[in-house]
């Protein structure tokens, strides 16, 4: 009998940031913002190998489009680029 995959579901940050919130926008991927609520960007977690790795994207001021600034070993490092 073959297994049924079971649904990625929308998990908190792996960390905390001072200053940053984090909130699951969809499995892997967290909305970052500040604490006055202004959205600065995206997380996200790309399971390659081992761990994986997390992907920070920027956003881009007056706009919905996302710059892709990274990729880093720990979602501690991705996430200090926003602070």
């Amino acid at each position: 009998m073959t297994p049924t995959p079971q649904p990625r579901v929308r998990e908190a940050f792996p960390v905390e940031v001072p200053g940053l919130a984090f909130t699951p926008a969809a499995p892997g991927l967290w909305r970052v913002a500040r604490a006055d609520g202004s959205v600065l960007g995206h997380v996200e977690h790309r399971a390659v190998g081992e761990g994986g790795r997390f992907a920070a994207r920027r956003l881009t001021a007056g706009t919905l489009r996302t710059t892709e600034i990274g990729e880093f070993w720990s979602a501690r490092e991705a996430a200090e680029l926003f602070r």
